[in-house]
Order: structure tokens, then sequence, then C-alpha cells
């Protein structure tokens, strides 16, 4: 799948397997109530380097992530069910 929005953060953490962790978060996504509009947050693992490197020398800016979903977390892939294998796009937050 592909998801979109700004980074938030990504950081590497872990005690035996040091995995890449982050949130997107989504804006826009439109609540059940008419009128109002709530945030949507994706938290995600990325298991590439290269990929997670990009990510945080480009943190606040808006990103189009390409991810697999697994059907459970496994301790050397990431914390998330959601792995972020790519980056689609890149750009600046709009003011």
């Amino acid at each position: 799948g592909v998801k979109a929005g700004e980074l938030n953060f990504i950081v590497k953490k872990g005690y035996v397997f040091k995995t890449y962790e982050g949130k997107l978060i989504q804006s826009g996504i439109r609540s059940r109530q008419t009128g109002t509009v709530q945030s949507n947050e994706f938290e995600f693992s990325v298991a590439d380097d290269k990929v997670a490197q990009q990510m945080m020398a480009n943190s606040g800016k808006i990103f189009e992530l390409h991810y697999k979903e697994y059907k459970g977390a496994l301790p050397w892939r990431g914390f998330s069910v959601y792995v972020v294998d790519s980056v689609v796009t890149m750009r600046e937050p709009q003011p």
C-alpha cells in the first residue's frame, strides 16, 4: 500500500534487534461528525537503512511511503505490522 502525510518522527530503537520506527501524520481525514477534521497517525517500521536515513534527514516533510502489511510483527523486522520499503515521493509542506 501507499500512505501520505507529514513525517512526525523516525528513530532507531530496540535492545537486541535495532529497528527504525516512525510515525506519519495524515491530515484532512474526515471524522464521522459533520464539520470536523481529525488527525490520523500511521505508525510503521523501516527495514532498509537507506530509506530510514533519507527519512531522518528530511523529518517534517510530506512523504508518500510504500509499505507492506504483515500478519504480525517480528522483532528483527520492527514493532509494527506495517513495514515501509520505499519512499514514493517527498516534498516540502505547504504553509
